[in-house]
């Protein structure tokens, strides 16, 4: 997979960068930040991001949940010891390695995007199943029409050539380029979100991990064993999302049991970074902690 990113160099500015540390838990080294007391919680980024994704989100959630957030195989600091597998059980499978290690059992789970994916087909298997997932912006359905088809399949073929990812990596050094691919999800964030997507899209080893990812992607039938384990999960969801129609999260409410959903509006597929204040009132909640205390500390 190569090298990736170096954190003596690449991570010398990187976000809550205190709360990091590494761990080696199944077949990867993986970077993780924890900060909190309390019911634990995980946080899980989606396709192409990294923890920095978190880094206004993380700091709020700290103040009241023991805390954890890490970069998912093949992103930015976790790198793979032996083999990578990008597939949504193997994403699962790792996942499970590093909360053992890190006897780490979570009450909840945050998930955006696909990394929603991921704590959906993960916590019905856990020994101890979260007590709610939240999804921010959750990317629960395969693709509609040629896209099921075009996208794996090209994603798989960019993947497996060795000079793709480098080659694709070149784009991530230019920031007008890097600026377009983000606001084209519906979202605005911050300049230093963008410094950090340029880092890890300039990053050949991220790309590579970001293209495994999509090429082995599939979250079809997802939700019914979620719905028989008799789990819940509230969506939170951006109305200005141009990365997943905001409509899935109203048709999930509809079809399955212990499902809900609370639209935003003005936000986009990267709401938790343009308003983690907002998304943190939000979680709690969804948690049923939404108490004027809760509410003050999340402004």
């Amino acid at each position: 997979m190569g090298q990736g990113l170096d954190w003596q160099a690449d991570g010398a500015d990187w976000p809550n960068r205190a709360h990091s540390h590494f761990v080696e838990a199944g077949t990867y080294r993986w970077h993780v930040q924890r900060a909190g007391k309390g019911e634990q919680l995980l946080l899980l980024h989606g396709t192409g991001a990294s923890t920095h994704s978190w880094s206004g989100l993380f700091p709020l959630l700290a103040k009241h949940f023991d805390t954890l957030a890490t970069d998912l195989p093949g992103h930015a600091f976790t790198q793979s010891l032996r083999r990578l597998d990008a597939s949504l059980p193997g994403m699962v499978r790792g996942l499970k390695a590093l909360i053992a290690a890190e006897a780490f059992q979570p009450d909840v789970i945050v998930g955006h995007s696909a990394g929603a994916a991921i704590a959906v087909k993960m916590a019905p298997g856990l020994d101890r199943p979260p007590r709610k997932v939240i999804a921010v912006n959750g990317a629960l359905k395969p693709f509609g029409g040629p896209a099921a088809l075009i996208a794996p399949v090209m994603a798989k073929a960019l993947a497996v050539n060795p000079f793709a990812a480098r080659a694709l990596a070149k784009g991530g050094r230019d920031p007008v380029r890097v600026a377009r691919l983000i606001e084209g999800t519906g979202s605005h964030p911050g300049p230093d979100y963008l410094k950090f997507y340029g880092r890890l899209f300039a990053d050949p080893a991220h790309v590579r991990g970001t293209l495994s990812m999509m090429a082995n992607w599939d979250v079809a039938g997802l939700l019914p064993p979620f719905e028989r384990a008799g789990l819940c999960l509230h969506q939170i969801v951006g109305t200005q999302d141009r990365a997943v129609p905001p409509e899935h999260a109203a048709e999930f409410s509809r079809r399955y049991k212990g499902v809900s959903a609370e639209l935003l509006s003005g936000l986009g597929h990267l709401a938790h970074e343009e308003d983690p204040a907002q998304i943190a009132k939000s979680i709690f909640a969804a948690l049923d902690t939404a108490n004027a205390s809760l509410r003050r500390a999340a402004t």
